[in-house]
């Protein structure tokens, strides 16, 4: 159900919260969430603009504030002057120029807390991923806008998820915040970090923010016209920690680059070794299953699929889908994969990575495939598992499936679901073919090649 719509204009807001949605991006108030659902006598404008103004009605409070509070700028974005130019000057700005901060006052607003709460009192990582995503995203249109209504404005498409990290529980009974800008920009393409912060205690006077959850989303840019690369605003970094972050962010664009451009890596001696261990093992499962080693499983055993059609209401203003709606479904598939093979509830620590590989329209037919890629056992008191979600839009018409996005999600077990079960083991997963053996191989390299820069 939706408080109201999109533009402050629109609908009249609650009294409760017209005094929350109108800052500026320039603004150093933070921009704060309030609940999206209304009072059924909530008056409404007469005067609404029209529906091709939408960008779908798929909303979070976030969304809803974050659209409230900057109107002008995406109106420009929905409804451009026709034949109008590309953006003849860039700029340069700095980060603190598109800097932006989302309060979410839990603590106070019972609506709100219930919205986000999960089954362990914990803010829903689902939704949370979508306010990423949706931050992230105003953020580079800020950031790459000249403010100018007459010129053509640029597209701007999440590309990939670098790395989203929970650094601790994060409550849904205490107030949060995150705080986002951008690190890094190249030539068409920005990165954007986000830190989702909350106190440790209940009385957020008793103890300062501590950082819960990093997250770096990069978007690219497009000409809305063409359809073609677009340079975008230079960044200018002021301070010694965003020079850092500015460093940090050119060496992972420098892998990016590397990686896409690279020959397939040849595996090394140990590597093969291990490759021939698995296929032997994973042979035993399918001649002698019987005999096949109980603390194992293949890993075609361990996949869920879900599927749907895509709605106008998960569209952004672009008219494809949100991209944090896809990371939400993905996320509660990896979610559900981790549960049924460990037994027990699971409990999310990171997002390795997120590609956006081809757009998702509406009415698209999209199958999420998920699977436990591989087992981190070494370490008993918090056993890793690691699950691979894969989209495909599929074309039943033309026979057709295309993968448009790739998530790799790591979870553990609840702590106090483990201590329940004393005998809890988790199981090794075993490939049944050379490219599963190789992929799991890949994967393993690229994260620990993450883990060193």
């Amino acid at each position: 159900m939706i408080h109201h719509l999109l533009f402050p204009n629109f609908h009249k807001p609650r009294k409760k919260a017209s005094h929350f949605l109108h800052p500026t991006m320039n603004s150093p108030r933070p921009i704060s969430v309030v609940s999206t659902f209304a009072s059924p006598t909530s008056p409404c404008d007469s005067t609404k603009k029209p529906l091709s103004l939408w960008p779908g009605m798929y909303h979070s409070p976030v969304t809803t504030a974050l659209w409230e509070a900057r109107s002008k700028i995406f109106e420009s974005l929905l409804d451009p002057p026709k034949d109008a130019p590309p953006q003849s000057q860039l700029l340069t700005r700095t980060p603190s120029h598109s800097r932006t901060t989302i309060f979410y006052p839990f603590s106070s607003d019972f609506i709100l807390r219930e919205q986000y709460r999960d089954p362990w009192n914990e803010v829903r990582i689902g939704i949370l991923l979508e306010d990423l995503d949706a931050l992230a995203g105003t953020i580079s249109v800020k950031h790459c806008s000249d403010d100018d209504s007459t010129t053509r404005p640029l597209l701007l498409v999440t590309a990939s998820v670098h790395k989203i990290v929970l650094k601790k529980p994060i409550c849904v009974d205490i107030d949060l915040k995150i705080v986002a800008s951008v690190v890094w920009v190249g030539r068409s393409s920005i990165e954007i970090q986000l830190e989702v912060m909350q106190s440790e205690l209940k009385d957020a006077k008793a103890s300062s923010d501590s950082v819960a959850l990093t997250a770096n989303f990069i978007f690219v840019a497009r000409d809305s016209k063409t359809g073609k690369a677009a340079p975008i605003n230079r960044l200018s970094p002021e301070t010694e920690v965003e020079k850092l972050l500015f460093e940090e962010a050119e060496a992972r664009n420098n892998l990016r680059k590397k990686k896409r451009g690279g020959d397939r890596r040849e595996f090394d001696h140990g590597e093969c070794k291990k490759l021939k261990a698995w296929l032997a093992e994973g042979r035993i499962f399918s001649d002698m299953p019987a005999l096949a080693d109980r603390n194992s499983i293949l890993l075609k055993d361990t996949r869920l699929e879900n599927s749907l059609i895509c709605q106008p209401q998960q569209r952004n203003i672009h008219g494809r889908i949100f991209g944090g709606f896809l990371m939400h479904r993905a996320f509660e598939l990896a979610f559900s994969t981790a549960y049924t093979f460990a037994g027990l509830v699971p409990y999310f620590l990171e997002v390795d990575h997120v590609d956006f590989l081809r757009p998702v329209d509406v009415g698209d037919f999209l199958r999420f495939k998920s699977c436990v890629l591989y087992t981190q056992l070494d370490k008993l008191d918090c056993p890793l598992i690691n699950i691979e979600v894969v989209a495909h839009v599929t074309s039943p018409e033309i026979r057709s499936s295309e993968v448009s996005n790739t998530f790799y999600f790591k979870f553990t077990v609840r702590p106090e679901a483990k201590a329940r079960n004393n005998g809890f083991k988790l199981r090794n997963v075993v490939p049944a073919t050379e490219e599963e053996a190789r992929h799991i191989l890949e994967r393993m390299d690229t994260e620990a090649l993450n883990l060193s820069k």
